[in-house]
């Protein structure tokens, strides 16, 4: 069982003729949709709204197989996320987060939340800046969970969403602690150590305790860093990203993280086995494709496991039975 925490919001996508589309979205909800969609038993710890964006989002984690952890409705609006479409596919956001649904989940209702027999724990994004949602996270990663439970944490950093940046660096290495994971980025690599070179602020990251740092860079080749945790040696391993004619990124990130998590829960692997290099490599390998096919893709949309059939560096064997 995967425990998914953090937020679900409406990604209202604009594109340049100003045409605007809302899609359901948020890292955690497209984390635990790809988890879900890769036959992974997966529980989304969110608090999502009584509106009809809420209603939307509930429909779609129940489609997607993923169950609800948190069914009681919030009586505030959905949150928000206006996301700027360049030609290129990439995109740029703008949020809308006070006092929206997303935020309302304070640390009672998280533990008392958290299934029995949880064997991994994927928390991120704007949960980790919204209140009480971010302290509650907190409390819950360094105190409250059980002690052979896997822990990744995808930051996923969004400086239009963070006010206080010394606040939020500080929140994010004690979480670091007590990660077993961390996901990111060369954008967010940037964010968290402006100016260094990626592969260095990412054996940075590495002195905070996560046995390995996954590094995403777009089309260019997926790395992950190993510290050595766990008796391993230590270093660097990389693989190429499968190329696709990309229709949008939205959502690759999340795919590539939800991926990992359920090649690696597929593969019937834990926090020791994060320190040997063969095993990580075939998890990058299968997030890469993962992270790949939602690309040719509008909008968040991770594939079904069924679609990874014959994929390379996929066995439809290893997930889902």
């Amino acid at each position: 069982m995967i425990a998914v925490i953090g937020e679900a919001l409406i990604d209202l996508v604009v594109d340049e003729a100003g045409a605007v589309v809302a899609r359901p979205g948020g890292g955690p909800f497209n984390t635990a949709r790809t988890l879900g969609r890769l036959g992974v038993e997966t529980t989304f710890l969110g608090r999502l709204s009584g509106d009809r964006f809420g209603r939307t989002l509930r429909e779609r984690l129940s489609a997607d197989g993923v169950g609800l952890g948190v069914p009681t409705l919030a009586g505030r609006p959905s949150t928000l996320a206006v996301a700027d479409l360049a030609p290129d596919g990439t995109v740029r956001y703008d949020f809308y987060l006070t006092g929206t649904a997303s935020a309302a989940l304070d640390y009672q209702v998280l533990a008392a939340a958290l299934p029995r027999g949880v064997t991994a724990v994927h928390v991120g994004t704007l949960s980790l800046v919204m209140e009480p949602i971010a302290s509650a996270i907190e409390r819950l990663i360094t105190e409250g969970l059980p002690r052979d439970a896997l822990v990744m944490v995808d930051p996923n950093c969004r400086p239009a969403a963070i006010g206080d940046r010394d606040a939020y660096l500080d929140r994010f290495e004690r979480i670091l602690h007590r990660a077993d994971v961390v996901k990111v980025s060369v954008e967010d690599l940037d964010y968290l150590c402006p100016g260094v070179p990626a592969e260095v602020a990412a054996t940075t990251l590495l002195g905070d305790r996560p046995a390995l740092v996954l590094v995403t860079d777009g089309p260019r080749p997926a790395r992950a860093f190993l510290s050595g945790a766990f008796g391993g040696a230590g270093g660097e391993v990389s693989v190429e990203v499968p190329r696709v004619e990309v229709v949008d990124t939205i959502g690759a990130g999340d795919a590539f993280g939800g991926g990992f998590l359920a090649w690696w829960s597929g593969a019937g692997l834990g926090r020791k086995e994060l320190s040997s290099a063969e095993p990580v490599r075939a998890a990058l390998r299968a997030a890469a494709e993962v992270s790949a096919l939602t690309c040719t893709r509008s909008g968040a949309e991770p594939p079904l496991l069924s679609e990874l059939a014959g994929a390379r560096g996929w066995s439809a064997d290893v997930v889902g039975g």
